[in-house]
């Protein structure tokens, strides 16, 4: 069996495959280094003057995997049920927290582009929270 023009349909796979698979050899050996996020605001620095410890609402590695569900039922929480209270699951002992992204997460976290931006491009996400809320304004930390 013959294959007529065999000769051009091979070429065309062969760019085909090429302009297909051009993101893999391109980025073959390249790694990127996971993003550590600053946790050194002059807020976080403050209460740990004061308290002795750093901490959150949850724990590091919880906050890590789960901010945006807590989020995204915050939201809820506060927009249809009016409740703007929360309560730790891994402190007990704390005091209620606001749920508020703007007065609360960021009051702390106000190096949105080192603590927020460095993962999200990382891992290519783009959340939505500032379709809604004003995005806060970067200060210019002074290092002691």
């Amino acid at each position: 069996m013959k294959i007529y023009n065999g000769g051009p349909i091979f070429l065309g796979i062969l760019v085909f495959l090429a302009i297909a698979l051009f993101p893999f050899y391109n980025n073959f050996g390249k790694v990127n280094a996971k993003p550590e996020p600053k946790v050194d605001t002059p807020a976080i620095q403050e209460y740990e003057k004061a308290n002795g410890k750093k901490e959150c609402i949850e724990s590091k590695e919880w906050m890590r995997g789960e901010h945006m569900q807590i989020l995204n039922q915050w939201r809820d929480s506060v927009v249809r049920d009016y409740n703007r209270t929360y309560k730790s699951n891994s402190h007990p002992n704390a005091a209620p927290f606001n749920m508020s992204l703007q007065s609360g997460c960021m009051k702390c976290h106000s190096n949105k582009k080192k603590f927020c931006d460095e993962c999200h491009n990382y891992l290519s996400v783009k959340p939505y929270c500032w379709d809604c809320h004003i995005q806060p304004e970067e200060k210019e930390e002074v290092k002691s």
